[in-house]
């Protein structure tokens, strides 16, 4: 039997947030007061009642006691949360914590640092959200950003929110184009962008990209540009450094306070294939459901400091300035993990005194193959807690972080952008076994199903989810008519939300992820996800990255073909392929063992960090790369003519 990795202490036991929290829901409901299944199992059936409960937990506006809290439960569209009610996710933020606690502290891989008190946080994001109304912007108004992680992006977007506008923001590592179809489709009249930003040594120049982008979105009326490099802000355009001074004729900007469903943000799946769509988020929905997240699972609160390793485009920058919400204070880092090498983090960790640090587990194995021992290298007394998402923590991962980092919880996650936050996520109060996500998330009624739509337990089946949930988007961005959202999720089992994963629910209510259903291995009937196959083959120290596909072919036959990264001056010969072979055989299924192993220079991921299973399937089936993908967003395009190139050769005709 698998013995837990980490196991909550008395006092996590007792007095996390989420103790707390049940204990007052004992009183007031019919839950038990211990053990976070039935608590659980309470949430997602008791939906109303555990809402209500968050909202009356972290002190949102006083609601009415005969007010509704959820009405309908039909998907998508055919339900309404807490209507009637109106509150403001900035100005909820920007009500936490004393005025002179650091609320945002900016970091670079070269050193640099910047920090913002809450009080001068406040005043920044208040004096921008007045630019925007002298500027004629207002509630539904859209302004966008094409900015790093640093202090500023988290003003421009409190300040765009505190007016009831829309915000927007991709990081500056996607190109123009690829902006241009994000932030096309929302017609934006403000982009606020900035000179540059770090990566892996360099200082990458932004400026030569804002004609570009102001000519690929015409409905932009001003320009805002931050000097993060040193640069003077273009004529023409507004100095960041005006858009944050408040004028003293000034009378004091009051918070729109919006309906619960008034459109907070808009995020992007990762159009590997045809143009993102535009998922749209609410104020309310998004703070009940990121407070839940951060302070009950995350245990995160006042005197915290909480670095994820992210930028602007993708969920998890959304879900770090969120827990300013929580009175914690967030570390933002501008420049690549692991230049000039992976400790540079882990410096960032020691010296800001990060209390919980979210990484991917592409990072953690870029430790482990560094030789890193972070937590004999650095001072890392005040981490409490660590999280992972972006791909499947692989149980080797999860036990070499427990040994190298330290004995604190090392929580996966899964979720995403469409939810802007977790599904399945980790609980102070309960045990973490390697590999595995302690729970699904309070609130989240989330099953395995097969594929009669019957829910399965110790075996494979697809993630659904079967109840509403207040951050599920209230729509795609020009999609009146919920065609696109309910193609995206809707259409397996109607009614109930399909997410896409293969997950495993274990006998202890834990949660595997296999991989993306879409992209699962399917050999003779037998099905396996292609996070069991990286788990194997990813332990061997040759190999720092795998990818693998099934690829159905035209004549009816099956090829399963796994490529393989390998560290510097390593070539694959017959030893290491036999190795590779025996380990997928021995430790993930002998029945999908790959048709060969072929070395290639990189994988290729989306500019979130996932792997590009789909697209490279697609392309080795015959599928042109114009179709197959959309190369601007993608970390390197040029990866894709290799698989372009394997396929021609296997396929000469």
């Amino acid at each position: 039997m698998v013995e837990p990795l980490w196991t909550p202490t008395e006092y996590q036991l007792r007095d996390s947030a989420l103790a707390r929290f049940q204990r007052q829901a004992a009183q007031r409901h019919t839950v038990p007061s211990e053990g976070f299944d039935p608590l659980w199992r309470w949430s997602t059936t008791e939906v109303a009642d555990f809402w209500s409960e968050v909202w009356d937990w972290f002190g949102l506006p006083p609601r009415p006691a005969d007010a509704p809290v959820l009405e309908g439960d039909h998907m998508p569209g055919g339900y309404r949360w807490f209507p009637g009610m109106r509150l403001n996710y900035a100005e909820f933020l920007l009500a936490q914590g004393d005025p002179d606690d650091v609320a945002v502290i900016g970091t670079t891989e070269a050193g640099g640092r910047r920090a913002l008190t809450r009080r001068e946080l406040r005043e920044q994001a208040t004096a921008f959200a007045a630019t925007l109304r002298r500027l004629g912007i207002g509630e539904g108004d859209r302004v966008v950003g094409y900015l790093p992680n640093v202090p500023e992006a988290v003003v421009a977007f409190l300040g765009t929110a505190l007016i009831g506008a829309t915000w927007s923001a991709v990081g500056q590592d996607y190109a123009p184009s690829a902006v241009v179809h994000r932030f096309g489709q929302l017609e934006p009249r403000v982009l606020v962008t900035a000179d540059g930003y770090h990566w892996a040594g360099r200082q990458v120049d932004r400026l030569p990209s804002v004609d570009e982008l102001t000519t690929g979105l015409p409905t932009i009326e001003h320009t805002v540009v931050v000097s993060h490099l040193g640069a003077a802000a273009p004529e023409g355009t507004i100095a960041w450094s005006d858009a944050v001074s408040a004028s003293d004729t000034e009378e004091p900007l009051e918070p729109a306070p919006v309906p619960f469903e008034h459109p907070l943000w808009v995020l992007y799946s990762s159009g590997t294939t045809g143009l993102p769509k535009g998922m749209v988020h609410s104020h309310g929905g998004i703070l009940l459901e990121l407070l839940k997240m951060l302070s009950l699972h995350m245990d995160i609160g006042p005197g915290d400091r909480f670095c994820w390793y992210t930028s602007p485009s993708w969920v998890m920058w959304n879900i770090q300035t969120s827990a300013l919400a929580v009175g914690a204070s967030i570390v933002c880092h501008d420049g690549s993990p692991v230049h000039p090498t992976p400790a540079r983090l882990w410096e960032v960790v020691a010296d800001e005194q990060v209390t919980f640090l979210g990484i991917s587990p592409g990072f953690l194995q870029a430790c482990e193959n560094a030789g890193l021992r972070p937590g004999e290298q650095f001072d890392l007394s005040h981490l409490r807690a660590m999280g992972s998402t972006g791909s499947p923590l692989a149980p080797h991962l999860h036990e070499w972080a427990y040994d190298a980092v330290g004995p604190v919880p090392l929580w996966s996650v899964s979720g995403g952008t469409d939810v802007g936050s977790g599904f399945a996520v980790g609980a102070p109060t309960v045990p973490i076994w390697p590999g595995e996500i302690s729970v699904p998330s309070l609130g989240v009624a989330l099953d395995a199903w097969d594929d009669d739509g019957k829910p399965v337990r110790g075996i494979v089946g697809e993630m659904v989810i079967t109840q509403p949930m207040p951050s599920m988007p209230l729509h795609f961005w020009n999609d009146p008519d919920f065609e696109r959202y309910r193609d995206a999720y809707f259409t397996v089992y109607p009614g109930v939300w399909r997410h896409g994963d293969w997950i495993t629910i274990t006998e202890r209510g834990s949660v595997i992820i296999h991989g993306r259903s879409d992209s699962t291995l399917n050999r003779n009937g037998v099905r396996m996800g292609s996070a069991d196959i990286y788990s194997a083959v990813e332990t061997i120290p040759e190999v720092l990255e795998a990818l693998v596909i099934g690829a159905e072919q035209a004549d009816g036959s099956y090829w399963m073909p796994l490529f393989v990264v390998l560290e510097d001056g390593r070539a694959l010969d017959d030893d290491l392929v036999a190795r590779i072979k025996a380990a997928i055989r021995d430790k993930a299924s002998p029945r999908h063992v790959p048709d060969e192993v072929r070395q290639v220079r990189a994988v290729p991921h989306t500019r979130t960090g996932k792997k590009l299973e789909v697209p490279v399937k697609r392309i080795l089936q015959g599928l042109p790369i114009t179709r197959a993908a959309n190369r601007d967003t993608i970390d390197d395009p040029s990866l894709l003519d290799d698989f372009m190139r394997i396929r021609q050769e296997r396929y000469p005709s």
